[in-house]
């Protein structure tokens, strides 16, 4: 051993003795001819470690050499592994073996192996890495993390853990400031209570919420979200989604502009030309709002919303300024119902839709035309009651009232009740006009039009067309056959205008026709 040598042992036992040694990136110009750049002064302190020793590879190279459970420290940065590698000049340094790095931002780093750059603070670690923020876990074989910005980046595969939620993709994209992850490539993002795949998603691990930055498809059991971009926070469960996204389950289908959800409340919002699809109930909604609460099984659509009732290739359109369904619960019993003794022990727990419309309502299909301030449908009967003002036209006939019921089936019109104050009018082919009113009408539809309708009340009042010389003709009420009330009176001549009033089958007022007697006029109506 030379007196060099023993001199530096002498050297480097006294100042580990007193806490560390520093050493310098700082080359002897005697050892090169190439002086450094000053950014390239780097300083390295030795903290620890089971033996050291500096070893010249040649003129321009000298390694400090660290072994067993060897600390380094650079700046606000501390290096551990099993063995450290120091290049004075370069200002670099190798770990080898259960490596970490404890950086001054609280993130933990693990790897079997790292490259360290003094100079840009840059670490390039590999094989079983493993960064820890204190939220989550990201977990790859090659990662590059540059300590300055607090910036890694990972290729060929990673994933990341945050309790029970786990993302994977090929590459990605750390940030340690903000605790925002960018997963590129086959994204794919597994919760307990859904799974997510996309080309590209953003993570952050303090507030758990993802970002939707490219299409993403969520499958969970509740059913499947299409978005292009979005937020959904894991914690909350709220999520908003934009770019047209698309809803789909067993029962329904749902898109919109943009749409909110709460998994808490189970409401899911949505704002601009709304669309569902409720292929159980045959019920298709639109409108620019809906909000629908799915754990009753409601919802309610504002701004220019629509409601189409559809069968086959049979359709009734609805509108109104505001449209409200929801479900009745009803008890059915294995009995018949008018059974007063039926076992309740037995009865069962079903439910009925029912629709709700509010201002300005407007139905339309192939066989009729209705309009009303309100109304209320009832999947258990699928009669519309029209109520306040309402009126509904069927080819040449219009029927108007208090409140107007209107049975369905099938998509077409099956029977009509007009409740007080009950009109009727129906236009001829010549242009004249048959009327009826009576405090209640009931019209029969064959074929989606009217074919008989029935009056009674007190009182009923007729007025028919006139042609031909103002002489009624057989077939000239067609379409309007009044009620066993009103067909009986004393034979009396009709004069002038043709205007039938009758209370209770009695009549009280007449104006009569020329030359036309009331029997002949009355024998035209059966029952």
């Amino acid at each position: 051993m030379t007196a060099k040598d023993i001199l530096f042992r002498i050297a480097l036992l006294t100042t580990h003795c007193f806490g560390g040694l520093i050493l310098t990136a700082q080359v002897n110009v005697k050892e090169s001819s190439t002086p450094p750049r000053p950014d390239t002064l780097k300083i390295i302190q030795i903290i620890s470690a089971g033996n050291m020793r500096q070893i010249t590879v040649n003129d321009s190279t000298v390694l400090e050499t660290l072994a067993g459970k060897a600390v380094v420290k650079h700046e606000n940065t501390i290096l551990h592994g099993d063995s450290i590698v120091i290049h004075k000049r370069l200002g670099t340094v190798e770990v080898f073996g259960n490596l970490h790095i404890i950086d001054s931002n609280s993130v933990h780093t693990y790897a079997q192996y790292l490259k360290y750059l003094g100079k840009e603070k840059i670490a390039y670690l590999k094989k079983n890495v493993r960064l820890s923020d204190g939220k989550s876990q990201l977990y790859t074989n090659d990662l590059e993390y540059n300590l300055a910005t607090g910036i890694a980046i990972y290729k060929g595969g990673g994933k990341v853990i945050t309790e029970k939620t786990t993302l994977t993709s090929n590459d990605g994209i750390y940030y340690a400031q903000t605790k925002d992850i960018f997963f590129k490539n086959n994204v794919r993002m597994k919760d307990p209570k859904y799974t997510m795949t996309a080309d590209s998603l953003q993570y952050n691990s303090e507030f758990k919420t993802a970002y939707f930055i490219s299409p993403t498809t969520i499958v969970s059991n509740e059913g499947v979200i299409e978005t292009s971009s979005g937020s959904y926070n894991i914690q909350t469960g709220e999520a908003l989604f934009y770019d047209n996204p698309v809803f789909r389950d067993k029962k329904r289908y749902i898109r919109g502009n943009k749409m909110a959800f709460d998994e808490k409340t189970g409401i899911i919002q949505i704002e601009g030309n709304g669309k569902v699809v409720d292929t159980e109930e045959k019920v298709i909604v639109l409108g620019n709002q809906i909000l629908i609460n799915k754990k009753n099984n409601s919802f309610l659509a504002t701004r220019k919303p629509v409601m189409i009732f559809y069968k086959d290739r049979d359709s009734t359109y609805i509108s109104a300024d505001t449209l409200f369904s929801g479900k009745n619960s009803r008890k059915i019993f294995p009995n018949d119902k008018k059974d007063t003794l039926r076992n309740t022990s037995l009865s069962k727990i079903d439910s009925v839709r029912f629709f709700n419309g509010f201002h300005n309502v407007k139905i339309f299909n192939d066989s009729l035309q209705a309009v009303s301030d309100s109304l209320y449908y009832s999947t258990e009967d699928s009669t519309f009651k029209l109520m306040n003002n309402p009126v509904c036209w069927n080819n040449s006939s219009q029927v108007k009232g208090d409140t107007i019921n209107l049975l369905i089936q099938n998509q077409k019109a099956k029977e009509l009740k007009v409740i007080n104050n009950a009109i009727l009018i129906n236009q001829t082919k010549e242009g004249f006009f048959n009327q009826v009113a009576g405090r209640y009408l009931e019209a029969i539809f064959i074929n989606g039009n009217i074919d008989k309708a029935f009056v009674k009340g007190s009182p009923v009042q007729l007025l028919c067309k006139y042609v031909n010389e103002y002489y009624l003709k057989e077939n000239d009420c067609i379409h309007i056959i009044a009620s066993i009330e009103a067909i009986y009176a004393d034979e009396k001549l009709i004069q002038k205008d043709n205007w039938l009033q009758l209370d209770k089958g009695n009549i009280v007022a007449i104006n009569g026709l020329d030359g036309y007697a009331l029997p002949k006029l009355i024998d035209r109506f059966e029952y």
